[in-house]
């Protein structure tokens, strides 16, 4: 015998038609939860599929209040390295940056960048920031012998926040 738990209902059963409403969107929750300790602020999750989800989508999601499920068809490394990527990255500040020294060279940069998948380098002098070299410096750079001192762009040009 067919028993039904409760009604079901799909977009075809649904139509939601335009018009002015009293609720306003600040009276609006749509907080739910993944697991009894994770809440998230949208319901989105995305499929955790090598097409899908890694880390740049994990991290959109993640700033919009959703989670991202970071695929399994990669090495355990590369899984790693995904997650550390999300983990790392907060509201577009990136807690312990991956730097370079001003005396490296170009050359170094760009193998440190390419390795990590990221365009921009805070540039280091005895621990203190002196400057920041972005994809843009290195782009039409053809002496890859030189430090990267040569095409930072210092700090006293940089807008930065205590």
């Amino acid at each position: 015998m067919l028993r039904i738990a409760h009604e079901g209902l799909t977009f075809d059963d649904v139509l939601l038609l335009p018009g002015y409403s009293e609720v306003t969107a600040k009276d609006v929750s749509l907080v739910t939860r993944l697991t009894r300790n994770i809440p998230l602020n949208i319901p989105l999750v995305s499929a955790a599929m090598d097409t899908v989800t890694e880390a740049r989508l994990a991290i959109a999601l993640a700033q919009e209040g959703g989670i991202g499920i970071i695929h399994k068809n990669m090495t355990i490394a590369e899984q790693a390295e995904e997650v550390r990527r999300v983990k790392k990255f907060e509201s577009g500040v990136v807690k312990d940056p991956i730097t370079i020294e001003s005396t490296a060279s170009i050359a170094q940069l760009i193998d440190l960048t390419r390795a990590n998948g990221i365009s921009g380098v805070p540039v280091m002098e005895a621990g203190q920031l002196v400057g920041i070299v972005t994809r843009r410096d290195i782009r039409f750079e053809t002496d890859t012998e030189q430090p990267v001192s040569a095409i930072m762009t210092p700090k006293q040009q940089l807008v930065t926040v205590k």
